[in-house]
C-alpha cells in the first residue's frame, strides 16, 4: 500500500515538472527594469506566445532576488485575456522592493490553452 502512495506521488511530481517545462517552452518573455522609485521597481515587458494554440487568461510573476538568489519581492499581474498563436501582449508589474534586489526574473505563471481563434 505504501508503494502505491509513493509511486502515485512520484507520478504527480513528474507531471508537474513536465507542465512547468512545457509552459517555459510555450512563451518568450522580454522585459526592462525601472528602479527609479526608491520603494518599488517597475517591470515592463511583453509575453510572446510560442505555443501551437491561442492562450487565455495569461498572468506573469515578476520576482526580485538578492545576491544569494533569495526572493526579496514579488509582483503578479494579469497580462491579457487572450494572446493568439504567434502573438504578443504587453505587461507592467510593480514589485514593492527597495534596492536590496541584485537581479530580477519574470515568468508566465498562469494561463489556459485555447482551441484556436476565440470569439466573443
Amino acid at each position: 500500500m505504501a508503494r502505491a502512495g509513493i509511486g502515485g506521488g512520484l507520478l504527480v511530481a513528474v507531471l508537474l515538472l513536465l507542465a512547468v517545462e512545457s509552459a517555459a517552452q510555450d512563451f518568450r518573455v522580454t522585459y526592462t527594469v525601472d528602479r527609479s522609485a526608491p520603494d518599488r521597481t517597475r517591470i515592463s515587458g511583453a509575453v510572446i506566445n510560442m505555443a501551437r494554440a491561442d492562450v487565455l487568461d495569461v498572468h506573469v510573476t515578476a520576482e526580485a532576488v538578492d545576491g544569494g538568489g533569495k526572493v526579496v519581492g514579488r509582483g503578479i499581474t494579469f497580462v491579457s485575456p487572450s494572446i493568439p498563436q504567434g502573438g504578443s501582449a504587453a505587461f507592467e508589474a510593480i514589485i514593492p522592493v527597495g534596492r536590496a534586489a541584485a537581479n530580477f526574473r519574470v515568468r508566465v505563471s498562469n494561463y489556459r490553452l485555447g482551441l484556436g481563434a476565440q470569439t466573443e
